[in-house]
């Protein structure tokens, strides 16, 4: 016996699928309305200011105090906004007690001690008692010969041309240092708050 087939109503059959198109056009203007009022979304669209970079600091050794500052006051002379966080041993280049004698580590740092001409030295040498000040007085000749700001006058360029200094709260919190360590000019973030800032950043460095 044959099987019973029944036909569907041409004009019924045309009206369900203009209700499903309907329901599916529905759908998708919700979806695309709730991702167009995602807040986060809102704010990397509306952001018309200047471009923004966001540092990390996070070594406190006098080769590692020059890479974020230099590029800091590069970016805020090209018009950016700028911010650095000084986090952990960056810390120190925030620390008025500790900025102006800043060292190089010759011990287990790849580039140090520095070749003597084209003859290269052994990375070992740098565990002889006062291979730190030999290498930490090379390096401030290496600046002085390029006449390179010191480290304490490139944070005085940053804070003149405008450079947000954010001295993270929970290192100082670990490292016992207290609010009038910190030099003049900078601010106290936390993590969240620097997070918050480095959201909007067209450029996000760590160092």
């Amino acid at each position: 016996m044959a099987a019973e087939t029944s036909t569907l109503d041409p004009a019924i059959e045309a009206r369900i699928n203009e209700l499903v198109n309907a329901r599916v056009n529905d759908a998708l203007k919700e979806q695309f309305a709730s991702l167009t009022s995602n807040p986060v979304a809102k704010k990397s669209e509306e952001r018309t200011g200047p471009k923004r970079l966001a540092l990390v600091a996070s070594k406190g050794s006098l080769d590692m105090a020059y890479p974020p500052l230099i590029l800091a006051t590069s970016a805020a002379a090209m018009g950016w906004e700028v911010g650095i966080f000084f986090t952990f041993y960056g810390l120190d280049i925030l620390n008025r007690n500790k900025v102006g004698n800043l060292k190089v580590a010759p011990l287990a740092n790849p580039a140090m001690p520095a070749p003597i001409g084209n003859i290269p030295v052994p990375n070992f040498i740098g565990a002889i008692p006062g291979m730190t000040s030999i290498a930490t007085s090379m390096m401030q000749g290496w600046m002085n010969r390029a006449k390179m700001p010191a480290v304490t006058e490139l944070l005085d360029v940053a804070r003149d041309s405008g450079v947000n200094l954010f001295a993270c709260t929970t290192t100082m919190g670990v490292m016992r240092v207290k609010n009038e360590d910190i030099i003049e000019g900078a601010q106290f973030a936390g993590a969240a708050a620097f997070l918050d800032y480095a959201s909007e950043a067209n450029v996000s460095l760590f160092i």
